[in-house]
């Protein structure tokens, strides 16, 4: 298996191309390994990233009559956007993503989704052994129990398939707070959705506008 490493092998915004896979109810009500609310969180940063650094994003649902429409916080971030609707259960089965994800002309492939197990490792392993660079978002993901996630994981890392969380991946797609151009994009993303680090940096704000205090004398 080819190594992972040197400056190339770092995700780049313009080579990117994001697929969020089967964000719905039906998944998100057997999903246990992770807290509910820290995946929806986790999945809409990613989107928000994305559309920060101009990354194109493709929806899909599974059978989404039965099985729920994708979560609003997701499709929110791209209004009017058309969801692709599949039977498949592999998304890199279906025609049409395929299709949508050919013709950005990008080649670093970004997926993450519900579950793991299932919708995220099919794709990942399929498309990476037709030449695809892949890239799970494995906070922006999550399967029916601990250890199906994990699984699914050490499945996917044997294939190839690299892992990342959603503020590695920001960061790796920022390289240089000189890039103005996304810079407060993506400070605005990290103060909505990243936890801690956010209101650090909200304080970090407020201490270096609060006056300093006169000296007396």
């Amino acid at each position: 298996m080819k190594l992972r490493n040197g400056l190339t092998s770092l995700l780049r915004p313009e080579d990117s191309v994001l697929v969020l896979i089967d964000h719905q109810p039906y998944q998100m009500a057997n999903l246990h390994s992770h807290e509910p609310q820290m995946v929806i969180n986790n999945t809409t940063a990613l989107a928000k990233a994305a559309k920060a650094f101009g990354v194109p994003t493709i929806l899909t649902t599974v059978v989404a009559a039965r099985g729920g429409l994708l979560f609003p916080q997701i499709t929110d971030v791209f209004p009017g956007q058309e969801v692709i609707d599949r039977t498949f259960i592999n998304t890199w089965e279906d025609k049409k993503v395929v299709d949508t994800v050919k013709a950005t002309g990008r080649k670093q492939l970004i997926i993450a989704g519900l579950w793991t197990e299932v919708c995220v490792a099919m794709p990942a392993i399929q498309a990476i052994g037709e030449g695809w660079d892949v890239t799970v978002i494995t906070d922006a993901s999550g399967g029916t129990s601990v250890e199906a996630h994990q699984v699914a994981i050490q499945r996917m890392v044997a294939a190839g398939v690299n892992m990342m969380t959603w503020m590695a991946l920001a960061a790796e797609w920022q390289r240089d707070w000189a890039r103005a151009e996304s810079a407060g994009a993506l400070t605005e993303v990290l103060t909505q959705h990243g936890g801690g680090s956010g209101i650090a940096y909200l304080w970090e704000v407020q201490l270096l506008n609060t006056p300093a205090p006169k000296s007396e004398g």
